[in-house]
């Protein structure tokens, strides 16, 4: 059996790297995510133009038709230049409406996410101890055939931005009576307020609902039967991030092992020495070994999701823990310039520090991982 990438899925690498080197060098990243949106809408865009917003979106609604691996490919990219975009947040919306709602609402709304004409985003979070479908507390009181939601959602991913939330909420007593819908930004009754971030490369929010009407053809699914759909999204978060975190390793990596054969100490660049390269050595294996568990976990979303939960938990505590400890590595390599502004390595210790809670962090994880393998 192959393990390795086909050659359209490294041709998509190299033609996902070259579009990114040209258009978001980091300089580039710096200017978009301190800008008033936080990304860059030209190159959002042009994500879209190019077909790399629906890679796993079907071609009935503009997109490429392909697997969860291919999106890895991307989201490497994308990582590596720590891109600032709400590119993992509109396509885990594409990607819920499409497993969850019908021809009708697929043909409403995957067009415009594919064309990057709209931005989406999954409302799920209230609480960050408990990202799972279990600490959802938002109601749904019932009225005619659809429901009115009153309340909030915190930690939604690029909320400020987003032109439609795919909100998740119960709509009756019984610990499984959770429902899912799509709520557009210009309802009566939404809105929206960004919050502070360490990284400004990555922005969330909080979405308030203040009796936002949902109609019965806004629900994805029948009412009170969405938590293996809202499990599975959260199961591709934790994947797409963590996809993210191997490109931003491979870029920490990349900076320093260059830092250190031109940074000369003692008559010599510091990567003759041990203190140095064993630390990178370990970095790289660290990269490796979180590769193979990924790409496991994406394989599994497609083709065998009954071992997806389980496969995305070793890949998503791996990381939480490899990722913090090589951004931390990489500061420490650089010396004190590596804490300044001036220096790229610090935006790559910030997306460390990101990346270890968003999702759940080593500790939930951990407890998932026992959990779901009956320990």
């Amino acid at each position: 059996m192959d393990f390795a990438f086909s050659e359209e899925q490294e041709l998509l690498r190299r033609e996902v790297r070259k579009f990114l080197e040209g258009q978001t060098p980091l300089p580039e990243v710096r200017k978009a995510a301190n800008s008033p949106e936080g990304y860059s809408k030209q190159v959002w865009k042009q994500l879209g133009e190019l077909g790399f917003l629906g890679l796993t979106m079907p071609s009935e609604y503009g997109g490429a038709g392909l697997g969860f691996v291919d999106l890895v490919v991307l989201l490497e990219e994308t990582g590596r230049i720590l891109l600032p975009s709400p590119l993992i947040s509109s396509v885990l919306a594409a990607a819920t409406v499409r497993d969850t709602g019908s021809q009708q609402q697929c043909k409403r709304w995957l067009p415009s996410l594919v064309d990057a004409s709209r931005i989406g985003t999954l409302a799920v979070y209230e609480t960050p101890d408990q990202p799972s479908a279990d600490g959802i507390t938002l109601r749904g009181t019932p009225e005619g055939d659809g429901f009115v939601l009153s309340g909030e959602k915190r930690f939604v991913g690029d909320a400020a931005r987003a032109d439609l939330f795919v909100v998740a909420f119960r709509s009756g007593d019984a610990p499984d009576a959770l429902s899912l819908a799509v709520v557009e930004r210009d309802a009566a009754g939404v809105s929206t307020e960004r919050a502070s971030a360490f990284d400004a490369t990555k922005q969330s929010g909080t979405l308030r609902l203040e009796g936002v009407r949902v109609a019965a053809d806004a629900l994805l699914g029948a009412p009170g039967n969405a938590r293996p759909a809202i499990e599975r999204a959260l199961d591709r978060a934790a994947a797409a991030v963590t996809a993210e975190a191997i490109g931003a390793m491979e870029g920490i990596l990349d900076i320093t092992v260059e830092f250190a054969k031109q940074r000369v100490q003692f008559g010599q660049p510091i990567g003759h020495y041990q203190g140095v390269k064993h630390p990178l050595a370990d970095g790289y294996v660290d990269i490796e070994c979180l590769k193979s568990l990924l790409y496991y976990a994406a394989w599994a979303l497609d083709a065998s999701p009954e071992k997806a939960p389980l496969a995305v938990a070793e890949a998503k505590a791996f990381a939480s823990e490899a990722f913090p400890r090589l951004g931390v590595t990489g500061i420490q390599l650089h010396g004190g310039v590596g804490f300044t502004e001036e220096y790229d390595i610090q935006l790559y210790l910030k997306r460390s520090k990101w990346y270890r809670q968003e999702c759940g962090d080593e500790d939930y994880y951990a407890d998932r991982i026992a959990t779901l393998g009956g320990y």
